[in-house]
């Protein structure tokens, strides 16, 4: 038996010998190319075709660390490259607080803790000096100190004093000023925890606080970020936060069903974002709703021959109105060969008004506005072509409700013209420069005042403004005279100081007749306030039909500022005593009368 088990061992460690050498001879013999290759790969010293990189994962300070040693300036061409630069501001950015904890600490830091007096920036010395003081002496002492005294003979226990003497007397005594010596350019602190070596200015403090505060306003106004909003719906729609544009977005909020509302999204402020719901819109909870197992309608049959009840709409009060009224005058006159005489002639006048009134009652506050334009031109015979009409002019009211039929009132008038003006009566060329009176801005008036506004009905308006001014501008002194304005010589501009009186009143005498009055008075205060300026106007208008009109309209204004020469009946020039043309306050009157083609809309 135990010789069975050892032959069998022998001839187990007989075949291992046998396999193995023969396997390694094997494969001596059979190694090839492709097999090397094959080792190669799998010990990773070539890569396959199917090979992958394997992914790099870092934390943060690993990531702070490597990113450290590649900005080092031995791995670049060039330092000031800008991925460089971008990945120095990167680390920048991931080592330090967050810019809004950056911010506060800034803003909170105590600056006055950097400033130095001025006083050290300068070297002291100590200097002894004699200042003479005056001083009051008694002489008793002077003429006891004279006396002589026998106090070890007794002979005069007493001694008597003399009579006392006060006087002044000059001294000079010792005083230790402090002079400076010399100036320093640069002072080091000796407070513990000041963070700079040394500083070259006095107060320093105050002149960094301003530079942070700066810096940090430049950034949080340039600083922004874009981020999309999306919903269930497919649309993106882009936000910029922090640009401070004030500008909002519109976005649509969609629903499972794809019902939507629309939602303003925008950035009030810095790092805040506003939504508002689009004007119009309200939300409602749904009613909770009961089941019945046997309904029961009771239903009622409809008389359609009666009125039914409807149900009363809330509506948004109108607060502005606007209206616009234009007027177009052609007159024409042709002779030819005519016995009697005459001339032909041709005229043209456009008046356009806008009309803009606010009434918000809640509120107790109206305006009412308009804007005029009036233009025309003539010409007559073999005359060139004048300027007939040329006013453009706006009227501004402003009221608060104050008690009854009274508002308190600001009123702000514009008069001016917008083409050139001749004076046609000095030369025979229309044209001619030296004869310019007027053009666009030149002249100018101005009136502002304050008062009360009193409406006795709708059509009908009496303002009264004891504080107003009233200012006459001609800035093109070259070209035009500007004291025929009341302007002086070495003035372009004339300010009265007084009270304006206007009455606005629009009455209707027959069904097609319309006619329109406006007054204004003003008196200045300071010059000649017995002398009140005057500005009428008045138009009258009867409707032929529905766009056609007869307008006759009158302009009266008088102006004590406003003076023109005296002349002779043979048209010479009055002369003062001192060569120098008189001139007189005159009145200045206008009229039109003609078929107009009028709009209104």
């Amino acid at each position: 038996m135990r010789f069975s088990i050892l032959k069998l061992f022998l001839t187990i460690i007989f075949l291992n010998v046998y396999i193995s050498v023969f396997s390694q001879d094997n494969f001596k013999k059979t190694k090839t190319t492709e097999s090397v290759i094959d080792s190669l790969k799998k010990r990773g010293v070539i890569f396959g075709k199917h090979f992958y990189k394997p992914e790099i994962s870092l934390s943060s300070d690993q990531a702070l660390k490597y990113l450290e040693q590649k900005y080092s300036p031995q791995f670049w061409q060039n330092e000031g490259d800008p991925l460089r630069q971008a990945f120095g501001r990167l680390i920048y950015e991931a080592a330090h607080s967050p810019f809004d904890s950056l911010r506060n600490s800034l803003i909170k830091y105590p600056y006055d803790s950097l400033s130095i007096p001025w006083d050290k920036f300068y070297l002291w010395k100590p200097m002894k000096i004699k200042i003479p003081v005056l001083s009051t002496v008694d002489s008793s002492k002077l003429a006891g100190d004279l006396v002589p005294r026998n106090d070890s003979l007794n002979i005069n226990p007493e001694p008597v004093s003399p009579v006392s003497i006060t006087k002044s007397a000059i001294e000079l005594k010792d005083t230790t000023l402090m002079v400076i010596v010399d100036s320093l350019k640069t002072v080091t602190s000796s407070r513990s925890g000041f963070p700079f070596k040394y500083v070259n200015h006095p107060f320093q403090g105050d002149s960094i606080q301003a530079a942070v505060r700066s810096l940090i306003n430049y950034i949080d106004k340039r600083d922004s970020i874009i981020f999309n909003i999306t919903g269930i719906g497919h649309a993106v729609t882009p936000l910029v936060v922090n640009s401070r544009s004030d500008r909002y977005v519109r976005y649509w909020l969609k629903n499972e069903s794809l019902d939507s509302i629309a939602v303003w999204i925008g950035n009030p402020s810095r790092n805040t974002i506003g939504l508002y719901l689009e004007q119009g819109i309200n939300f409602r909870r749904p009613l909770r709703q009961n089941n019945y197992a046997s309904p029961y309608i009771n239903a009622q049959k409809i008389d359609n021959k009666k009125l039914q009840d409807f149900q009363n709409f809330g509506f948004k009060p109108r607060l502005w109105k606007y209206r616009t009224e234009t007027s177009f005058v052609l007159n024409q006159a042709t002779l030819s060969n005519w016995v009697k005489g005459g001339e032909g002639s041709l005229s043209t006048a456009l008046d356009m008004t806008g009309y803009a009134d606010f009434d918000n009652k809640p509120l107790n506050l109206s305006s009412a506005n308009f804007a005029r334009l009036k233009f025309g031109y003539m010409a007559t015979g073999n005359e060139d072509i004048k300027k007939n009409v040329d006013l453009l002019e706006t009227n501004s009211k402003f009221n608060h409700k104050a008690f009854g039929k009274f508002d308190f009132s600001a009123i702000l008038l514009f008069k001016t013209q917008i083409a050139r003006g001749y004076n046609y009566s000095t030369t025979t060329v229309g044209k001619d420069t030296s004869s310019l009176v007027s053009k666009f801005m030149n002249p100018a008036t101005i009136t502002i005042g304050l008062g009360f506004d009193y409406k006795p009905n709708k059509k009908t308006s009496i303002n009264f403004s004891p504080l107003s001014y009233k200012g006459t501008f001609v800035n093109d002194t070259a070209h035009i005279d500007q004291t025929q304005y009341g302007i002086a010589k070495n003035r372009k501009s004339l300010n009265e100081p007084g009270m304006s009186f206007m009455i606005s009143h629009e009455f209707n005498p027959f069904k097609t007749v319309n006619v329109i009055n406006r007054l204004q008075l003003f008196t200045n205060y300071i010059h000649n306030p017995q002398n009140v300026d005057v500005d009428w106007e008045m138009i009258a208008t009867a409707h032929l039909n529905w766009f056609t009109d007869v307008r006759f309209n009158t302009h009266l204004i008088f102006d004590d500022d406003t003076k023109t020469p005296n002349q002779y009946k043979n048209g010479q020039p009055v002369l003062s005593a001192d060569g120098t043309v008189k001139k007189t306050a005159r009145i200045q009157f206008k009229e039109l009368l003609g078929f107009s083609v009028s709009f209104k809309f």
